[in-house]
């Protein structure tokens, strides 16, 4: 048995069907069906089952496929460690954050990640939390900042900074006081309002206003930070958004005041996908950070 015999026969499970696991291993199918025909022999058992609706594994071939799983993943990684032993680690990184503070812990944890694997690349994207969520989710980045909350059970959750949650007033506003001086809800319930766009945290900040005797007016919601300022500055509504927006606001054209609530603060966690094993470049970059 060869390493292409375990390739083969994998493509096939995986495809469930010669012609496009053929396609996929760029041979022709004749060739493929003799080798996965070979494999069976020297096992002596049958790995698919072959009908007119297409082709299963068998009782035999599941448990084949497991073995062969773990093969091709040692093999794999074997020859990424002996490459890291000579040219140092490689490949690319692919993470996710959420606006707010998250770009600032990846720019920084990148930097001194940099110093010591110059040669590692990476993909950053960014998108609300249920945008960097679903990502994880189907495999497109393994590493993700978010702000809570989160899912334990689906996910790895390492705690990485947090933050006061902020109005952004409008300057000549009612509650323009020049100053961050603290603001709480309850002053800030005449006025309309602008939430991030993220359901649950909808829920999160109207918890705020429990016991006022009044619902806040919330007249938009908003995914960016960018939108947040923006639509503040031009008096459209007063933003509700984490500190970390006082990065990119002129502060003549808005005044930022913290929440004056327990509640009000903005927890941010580093995840990853519990089903999913985490590549070496990945293990290595939670590992420095730790």
């Amino acid at each position: 048995m060869e390493l292409r015999h375990i390739r083969y026969f994998m493509a096939v499970a995986d495809e469930k069907n010669f012609t496009r696991a053929a396609e996929k291993l760029m041979i022709a199918q004749p060739p493929l069906s003799r080798q996965i025909k070979d494999l069976e022999e020297e096992l002596d058992c049958s790995l698919f089952e072959r009908g007119s609706h297409g082709i299963k594994l068998t009782s035999e071939g599941e448990l084949f496929y497991q073995y062969s799983k773990q093969i091709l993943e040692l093999v794999d990684r074997s020859t990424e460690d002996v490459k890291d032993i000579k040219e140092g680690l490689q490949g690319t990184l692919y993470i996710a954050s959420v606006e707010g503070h998250a770009p600032v812990l990846f720019a920084e944890w990148i930097k001194e990640f940099k110093e010591e694997h110059p040669h590692v690349q990476y993909n950053l994207w960014n998108g609300d939390t249920d945008d960097v969520v679903s990502r994880v989710e189907n495999g497109l980045c393994e590493l993700a900042i978010i702000t809570a909350p989160y899912d334990n059970e689906e996910f790895e959750v390492r705690e990485v900074y947090s933050e006061p949650w902020v109005a952004v007033i409008p300057k000549g506003h009612p509650l323009d006081c020049g100053e961050d001086k603290p603001v709480s809800p309850k002053e800030l319930l005449p006025y309309e309002l602008l939430y991030p766009s993220r359901k649950s945290r909808k829920g999160e900040i109207d918890h705020w206003f429990d016991n006022l005797g009044s619902t806040p007016i919330v007249r938009g919601r908003i995914a960016h930070l960018t939108n947040a300022y923006e639509l503040s500055r031009l008096g459209v509504g007063i933003s509700i958004y984490p500190a970390s927006i006082e990065r990119i606001v002129d502060k003549s054209l808005v005044c930022i005041r913290t929440i004056d609530h327990p509640g009000a603060t903005a927890s941010y966690v580093l995840i990853y996908d519990k089903k999913r094993k985490l590549s070496k470049i990945a293990q290595e970059f939670v590992e420095s950070i730790k």
